[in-house]
């Protein structure tokens, strides 16, 4: 076998053979982590825009579905920024007519940030044809394959993010089949807050 032909060494060490299995699946995330990451560059490049100007526009409009009014302070602590960097980074939608900034209807200290038409727009004709490429993808998958794949996730979430090392719970194990998993939302799946600060 030449080395060209060669599969590269796993990055998982173990002998154990659900380890073994276990690494195969850590390559496929990292393969689709891979994908994932040159898919938001590419995101970025079209829409000539950062990685924080997306995610905000992200989470408005996801706020904006959702019927909550968002504030420059909300956005500062879901990308964990300064009030300084959001209102520069705010600035730059505003100019670009991504998004609009509004006194409150009953708070005349707070300010409203909305996506324009624009941005919607825009968004909806970046994104459309690959959220449908990954709809599509699960489509045709069985109820407990679902359930399997949904629950592994979280339960991957909650390893990476500590979680079960902080506060003690068991998240990152197997759970028996049928029982649910309970792990706190992150900070995306968060419902946006309302404008409370």
């Amino acid at each position: 076998m030449s080395i060209e032909n060669a599969a590269p060494p796993s990055y998982w060490y173990s002998d154990s053979t659900d380890d073994e299995r276990g690494a195969r699946v850590m390559e496929a995330m990292r393969s689709y982590r891979s994908a994932e990451m040159a898919m938001r560059r590419r995101t970025q490049t079209s829409m000539a825009m950062g990685e924080n100007e997306l995610l905000v526009l992200r989470f408005l409009t996801r706020a904006v579905a959702s019927g909550h009014d968002i504030t420059p302070v909300d956005l500062s602590r879901h990308l964990g920024v300064s009030t300084a960097s959001m209102t520069a980074l705010l600035d730059r939608l505003e100019r670009s007519g991504h998004l609009r900034r509004t006194p409150h209807p009953s708070d005349r200290r707070k300010v409203l940030v909305t996506t324009t038409p624009h941005a919607d727009e825009e968004m909806r004709d970046t994104l459309t044809s690959l959220h449908a490429r990954m709809m599509q993808a699960t489509r045709g998958m069985s109820e407990a394959e679902t359930v399997a794949v949904t629950a592994f996730l979280q339960r991957m979430r909650c390893a990476v993010a500590d979680a079960c090392a902080s506060d003690g719970r068991v998240c990152c194990a197997v759970v028996a089949a049928n029982a649910p998993v309970h792990v706190a939302p992150s900070p995306d799946e968060m419902a946006p807050p309302s404008a409370a600060a």
